[in-house]
């Protein structure tokens, strides 16, 4: 076992180090998980719902406050974490905290816009500057040009950076489990990454209660969906994962540095730029313009079922993501145990979902006992 472990990049497998990482995973899935029902409760009984639209696919009020369930899974398993275990380095408390404090901005502006709606120069602002958040405690891109104008170029990339992931995986949030698959896999495969290397001390932490969180609310958002995480849920999902992906030394010396990073991101970062060139193109505003142009839009159109166009996307995230920590130098070993723990975590939690759909309905029948 202490070789298997050793052999998954683990330094120390007799240390407490990989069993609080495991710890807070499960805490994360666990409280998003149960957590979520008495949230979808409140959710309806005071109107936080998402009504149908030309961009959604439901065709009545679901509760979309699936975010604050999210957040607090991410947090009570980021303090139970740390109370086992207390960071002592100052440094990986200052961008847990730094990440969280981002993270909890825009999950609150995206709750307001979800129940009121908010600017779309408001929303960009906001998180314009839960980016500079991140520069300020150094989790960023480093510019390695050789000009005077490094530091400010690695500023705009950080910045570009993380307002188009926050929104691209927002944007992703069209299709039941998507958006939260997305999440639980990218999240998955940055965590082996930030495993192998000790100084990514505070993305490991943080990894792993996301991808617990996302798990938990899969539970619930798999078609046919109780509740969705709204925008609260996916700027929190796409801004924490853009944080996480820039922890560490990455220098940045061509645009071509940032094609591995962009790898674990490559379904959102294609999907919502190829929306915006069509819409630019029409002359529509991609911000603020409705429409059925995503990807999942398009499978849709072809004939796919919710669940199979999800499963499909699920399926080539997994595929580049594996591409993803092939490029930057993960072993086999663990490049195979993370995939395959994954889409078991995957199958495990749809086949729940199904299981509890099929006896509702067993339930619902004419003639059931």
């Amino acid at each position: 076992m202490i070789e298997f472990l050793k052999s998954i990049g683990i330094a120390n497998p007799t240390g407490s180090g990989w069993m609080i990482v495991v710890f807070t995973f499960l805490v994360a899935w666990t409280v998003t998980w149960r957590f979520m029902p008495r949230v979808r409760q409140f959710a309806l009984k005071v109107g936080w719902a998402d009504q149908p639209n030309a961009r959604r696919l439901n065709k009545e009020p679901l509760p979309n406050a699936g975010g604050l369930a999210i957040f607090a899974g991410v947090v009570a398993a980021l303090v139970a974490a740390t109370a086992l275990r207390p960071i002592l380095i100052q440094e990986v408390q200052v961008q847990v905290l730094a990440i969280l404090l981002g993270g909890a901005i825009l999950v609150l502006v995206g709750f307001v816009d979800d129940q009121f709606g908010l600017p779309p120069l408001f929303r960009l602002l906001v998180q314009f500057l839960a980016a500079l958040l991140l520069v300020a405690v150094d989790i960023r891109f480093h510019a390695a040009f050789g000009t005077a104008l490094d530091p400010f170029w690695g500023t705009v990339l950080t910045i570009a950076w993380v307002v188009g992931i926050t929104n691209a995986v927002n944007l992703m949030d069209g299709v039941d489990g998507l958006a939260g698959g997305i999440a639980f896999i990218t999240a998955m495969s940055l965590l082996a990454v930030s495993a192998q290397n000790p100084q990514w001390a505070a993305a490991t932490l943080v990894l792993a209660a996301l991808a617990g969180a996302a798990l938990g609310f899969l539970r619930h958002n798999f078609f046919p969906s109780k509740i969705i995480m709204g925008d609260a849920g996916a700027y929190f999902f796409g801004y924490v994962l853009a944080a996480t992906a820039l922890l560490g030394s990455l220098k940045v010396t061509t645009v071509f540095s940032l094609v591995p990073t962009a790898l674990f991101l490559l379904l959102p970062i294609l999907d919502t730029s190829q929306v915006f060139v069509r819409r630019l193109l029409k002359r529509q505003n991609p911000m603020s313009t409705p429409g059925k142009d995503h990807i999942h839009h398009r499978l849709l159109a072809r004939g796919f079922s919710q669940r199979r166009t999800t499963v499909t996307l699920w399926a080539i995230t997994l595929a580049l993501n594996l591409v993803a920590m092939w490029v930057q130098g993960v072993g086999g070993v663990v490049i195979a145990v993370t995939i395959m723990g994954t889409a078991s975590l995957l199958g495990f939690t749809v086949w729940r979902k199904l299981r509890a759909v099929w006896k509702e309905t067993a339930q619902q029948a004419p003639g059931s006992a």
